[in-house]
């Protein structure tokens, strides 16, 4: 089989991997003829999708041989999809053409288990070691680790790459055996605290070098000490898949929040089952609605950015599903009306963030305005904020908004139903 047939076969298996983003890599750049490669975005001639997604990673698996039998994946040993390998060299070559093209500014590569773990986990690394050693390349690159690997290589995995993530696969341990019987959620977790570890380790020996930094006096002759290396910069993610089994979405957030809590991950990636061909009996004939993956995205965004609490989002009183025709953070302001309006010169910062329309750096900005002077209507239009969202749960200097608060169709007037744009 030539690279190129290979090429169409793994790039294709990989799309169902979602935890590619290049967030949180350290700078580097090739400037003056060192090295290969770039983690910055300035200069990065990206490709496109037919769907208009940005890809800006060479996104491929190793292989899609895969001993494990996993139902809901579309590479288990069961399946019938034409199967390919690379070598270690081959992936090297298509990062460093594709590079040299300007079309990537780096790699994510995954992989199938093939003869055992450790086999496989070593193969993936060989790749990093050899595009960051022998050709100094100095783009990002993020691994998909494997849970079963020895420890060992795990720490030589976040040596060279950027990023390292381990999938969790499934909300909980009940439904990954039952769906992964080969998988094991405890191995999961261990490999996840230790990847933790690591990093923070990392972390630690760093800050602590910096803190013991000696200022050279003059004719001195202190030697500087080589820098700390770090683990993993880009910290570690995971993936969970919604929708193959019948958790619903409280439970995932708990899960979720407990990785952010206890392992530390930068990101939690939601993806929408996607039914597979030959597909088994226990897995749902249809594909969850695709707003649910959305909704989970934006109540994962609460958590982690706006002081929300995974059971404040999906209160026990509620049904555990979060709203599909209205987004989480409107649906509390909605069910909490009795804490708005939120006076826009005097609230705190942490109840600004929970009204409907304000990000996060709208937020700042107001926060700043008021040291100076009292916020008014006005200064709202002048943030581009959605007005018609927001107007209703604030008020400023010049503005109440009367019984609009207390409308019992207020839901209806901010959630208009989706109008299909015209394409001419």
């Amino acid at each position: 089989m030539n690279l190129q047939s290979k090429l169409a076969i793994l790039a294709d298996a990989a799309k169902y991997d979602a935890s590619c983003a290049s967030s949180g890599a350290a700078p580097r750049n090739s400037v003056g003829g060192r090295g290969m490669g770039s983690t910055e975005g300035m200069g990065i001639c990206h490709s496109y999708a037919p769907d208009g997604r940005c890809i800006s990673l060479l996104k491929i698996l190793l292989t899609n041989f895969c001993q494990y039998d996993c139902l809901y994946c579309v590479n288990r040993v069961t399946s019938n999809v034409p199967r390919a390998r690379f070598t270690v060299d081959e992936v090297v070559q298509l990062t460093l053409d594709f590079y040299r093209r300007n079309c990537i500014e780096g790699l994510f590569l995954s992989s199938g288990i093939i003869q055992s773990p450790d086999y496989t986990m070593e193969q993936v690394v060989e790749v990093a070691r050899v595009l960051r050693e022998e050709h100094d390349f100095r783009g990002y690159i993020h691994l998909k680790t494997i849970p079963d690997a020895s420890p060992e290589l795990m720490q030589r995995a976040g040596r060279y790459a950027d990023r390292l993530s381990i999938n969790i696969e499934l909300p909980t341990a009940e439904s990954l055996t039952a769906l992964a019987p080969e998988k094991n959620s405890a191995a999961i977790d261990r490999s996840m605290a230790r990847m933790a570890v690591h990093i923070g380790e990392s972390r630690a020996a760093r800050k602590e070098q910096a803190a013991q930094a000696i200022v050279s006096m003059p004719q001195s002759r202190t030697t500087r000490r080589a820098s700390v290396p770090l683990f993993a910069p880009g910290g570690q993610s995971t993936q969970m898949i919604v929708g193959a089994d019948a958790t619903d979405d409280r439970t995932i957030l708990a899960t979720s929040a407990r990785l952010y809590g206890v392992h530390r991950l930068r990101r939690v990636y939601y993806s929408a089952f996607s039914p597979i061909p030959d597909a088994a009996r226990a897995l749902p004939l249809a594909a969850p609605p695709t707003v649910r993956e959305h909704r989970l995205y934006q109540a994962d965004w609460l958590m982690r950015f706006y002081g929300f609490t995974h059971d404040e989002i999906v209160p026990p009183a509620q049904v555990g599903m979060l709203a599909l025709d209205v987004d989480p953070k409107l649906a509390w302001a909605l069910a909490h009306r009795e804490r708005f309006p939120v006076n826009l010169n005097t609230a705190p910062r942490e109840l600004l963030l929970r009204v409907p329309g304000f990000g996060v750096q709208t937020v700042d900005r107001l926060l700043a305005a008021r040291r100076v002077r009292r916020l008014r209507h006005a200064d709202l239009a002048r943030l581009h904020v959605p007005l018609k969202k927001v107007l209703p749960f604030v008020e400023a200097a010049d503005y109440r908004p009367g019984r609009a608060l207390d409308a019992a169709d207020l839901a209806a007037q901010l959630t208009p139903p989706p109008v299909q744009r015209s394409l001419f």
